[in-house]
């Protein structure tokens, strides 16, 4: 197992992400993949599938103290008050009594930062929560919660795939000490038909996303994949018995494009970094 340390959090570097996934394939791939060696699950409130998590966990039959956990409070939850309340109710639907990690899914400046991070600061010193940290968060977001923080912000989950330079919050991440997580690390699918990735995929006998997986964790990152096939899913795990060259790594850094983001959703999006 392969792990991105920071600040005393031990993150296993691939995780299977259970975004859009309905219910019924959340329990049977969650299960699948845990006893097959997976240890590191994402899930979140908006999911409508924290349950199904829970489930699929329990029937794995892996001991819960061997996975790593991680959800995210929505951004409706943010008052302390309808915090707290919400991640009891996370607690209990995915069956247990703490998490991994706990991320504020996207910023909302309805509701203080600092009654934000107060509350992810309250839940983890109650022992409900093990880290904190952010998701969707630009570089003066990331700096103004490690501020007000008593607690280190382990990690920041933002949208990574080789259509989208994220150099600003890579160089912050690094400043701060925070590790990061990519999500969307296929870009909707859009990399699947990337005659770049097609011919360094070819060249070393790999799939288009085992690649694409191994040049972020390969960067130093967590990196989530997500497939309701477990002959995918077994695919998307080998990605550690391989290292891709500095000029391979190079050539799918370069197709990052100026609108290469996929998910910004209004009303929720921040004003996000430029690209140097």
């Amino acid at each position: 197992m392969n792990f991105v340390k920071t600040k005393g959090a031990a993150i296993p570097a691939l995780g299977f992400g259970t975004f859009r996934m309905p219910g019924a394939d959340t329990q049977r791939m969650v299960s699948h993949v845990l006893k097959n060696g997976y240890r590191h699950i994402d899930t979140a409130q908006i999911y409508g599938n924290e349950a199904d998590v829970g489930e699929g966990i329990r029937q794995s039959g892996i001991a819960r103290s061997e996975i790593f956990l991680t959800t995210k409070v929505w951004v409706e939850n943010y008052r302390h008050d309808a915090f707290l309340a919400s991640v009891d109710e996370s607690l209990k639907k995915l069956k247990t009594d703490y998490v991994d990690l706990l991320l504020l899914h996207w910023p909302n400046d309805a509701v203080p930062l600092a009654e934000q991070i107060g509350a992810l600061n309250e839940v983890a010193k109650s022992g409900r929560v093990r880290d904190i940290g952010v998701s969707n968060f630009t570089t003066a977001l990331m700096d103004e919660a490690v501020k007000l923080s008593t607690l280190p912000v382990v990690n920041n989950q933002i949208e990574y795939h080789p259509y989208l330079d994220q150099r600003p919050v890579i160089a912050k991440a690094g400043e701060l000490g925070m590790s990061l997580t990519a999500y969307f690390a296929m870009a909707d699918g859009k990399v699947l038909d990337e005659p770049v990735l097609k011919e360094i995929a070819a060249a070393r006998g790999r799939s288009i996303a085992q690649v694409v997986l191994r040049w972020i964790v390969q960067q130093g990152f967590v990196t989530l994949s997500k497939t309701v096939s477990e002959a995918r899913a077994a695919e998307n795990a080998a990605i550690f018995d391989f290292e891709l060259s500095s000029e391979e790594m190079a050539m799918i850094s370069a197709l990052a494009k100026a609108d290469g983001r996929i998910v910004s959703p209004e009303g929720l999006a921040p004003d996000w970094d430029k690209a140097v």
